[in-house]
């Protein structure tokens, strides 16, 4: 078994602290799944990592961009441009209901409310559900209640 050592790696990576950390996120991600470069010879993950930083089977600054990346909480995200785009020709647009031309929209709120109410009421259940049991909520039960009842 070749035994790495920190010297083998500091000349491809000089600083022994980003050393340590990109080949602990490297071994991590080989436990992770990752795919090793590298013949395993029953070596441990961290073993594994400092043999392929020796051997420069990764690039130190492709590491660094996946430490980096691993760590930030916060995502890139494009911004949008200043200026916007142009608009279409009217007539090439889809149609965007509520927000074109309202004379082409002769099925947009054509249903009155007293429809809407007969609608929903036509909906509800002949047996509603919330009265299973006794059918009254407890201060109903309360009122309901002989005062001459004590077994409550």
């Amino acid at each position: 078994m070749a035994r790495v050592t920190v010297e083998d790696c500091v000349d491809k990576i000089p600083n022994r602290f980003e050393l340590v950390l990109l080949a602990a996120h490297r071994a991590r991600a080989i436990t992770n799944g990752s795919a090793i470069t590298i013949a395993p010879d029953d070596d441990k993950n961290p073993v594994i990592a400092l043999r392929e930083i020796a051997e420069k089977m990764l690039s130190p600054d492709d590491m660094r961009e996946t430490l980096i990346s691993s760590i930030q909480k916060n995502t890139e995200v494009d911004e949008p441009e200043a200026v916007a785009a142009p608009l279409l020709p009217p007539d090439r647009r889809a149609p965007m209901l509520g927000r074109d031309d309202l004379s082409t929209d002769t099925q947009v709120d054509v249903m009155t409310e007293e429809q809407l109410l007969r609608g929903l009421e036509s909906m509800t259940p002949l047996e509603p559900s919330a009265n299973i049991g006794s059918g009254a909520g407890p201060r109903e039960r309360e009122r309901d209640r002989d005062p001459r009842d004590r077994s409550r």
